[in-house]
């Protein structure tokens, strides 16, 4: 089997991670990604991987859904999607891996701000910086938590409104990385085994919800999001 294959059982831990957390999966996964498939593709796969997840997320809990919040972030994530597509596009990729591990380490261990309950400015602009960040970061789940905390403490609202601006911020990168020309077509078998295995895991992640409380992932998770982010740094200076 080839060895890229290894990321579907990887794909399926980390969306029930995020099935129970609300987030976290994407930053697992895309720093398991690397040495995995080729750097140029890390990314846009990524992002069809977090499509499914988000959306399997959302559908399984969609009576805790705000649409309303829909247009907006819509709005952000459109302009983010353009923004960030630029940026990513005059990257050096051979460093690219060692600029998401400094990235992750600080979404990992830095503290989100305090922000005021934010109404569709804040949902707008949320949408432009999740997206557009996403673009060069790839995982940036845990940036929306400031934003949709002064909304909601419910965990099954956050779970899934996180869910929801993340499909939309995961919907227009994949658009955005189809038009900066990438091509998903020799990557359908893979991908097709990523989408059903992080689908079964936001099916298993929504059911363990109520009975595992999040406390005990937090610490273990941030262990091993820092290990893998150090292995990403070192991969191109290893190969100098």
């Amino acid at each position: 089997m080839p060895p890229e294959y290894a990321l579907v059982p990887i794909a399926f831990v980390t969306s029930a991670l995020a099935g129970v957390m609300g987030m976290g999966g994407g930053v697992l996964l895309i720093a398991a990604m690397p040495g995995l498939v080729p750097t140029a593709a890390i990314f846009p796969l990524h992002a069809c991987t977090q499509l499914a997840s988000n959306v399997s997320r959302a559908a399984f809990g969609w009576r805790h859904l705000q649409l309303q919040f829909v247009p907006p972030l819509l709005a952000g994530a459109l302009l983010g999607a353009w923004l960030g597509g630029e940026v990513y596009a005059s990257l050096d990729l051979y460093w690219l891996p060692a600029i998401v591990g400094v990235l992750i380490l600080l979404l990992t261990w830095v503290p989100l701000p305090q922000v005021r309950r934010a109404g569709a400015p804040g949902l707008l602009l949320l949408g432009f910086y999740q997206t557009g960040l996403g673009m060069v970061a790839g995982a940036t789940g845990p940036l929306g938590a400031a934003v949709l905390l002064q909304h909601s403490s419910d965990r099954d609202w956050l779970v899934v409104n996180t869910a929801m601006y993340m499909s939309i911020s995961h919907a227009m990168r994949v658009g955005a990385f189809m038009l900066l020309g990438f091509s998903i077509s020799p990557w359908w078998p893979l991908l097709l085994a990523l989408l059903v295995a992080v689908t079964a895991g936001s099916w298993v992640g929504t059911r363990l919800r109520a009975h595992i409380p999040a406390v005990n992932f937090r610490r273990w998770f941030r262990l091993l999001v820092t290990a893998l982010a150090l292995r990403m740094i070192a991969m191109p200076l290893l190969d100098l």
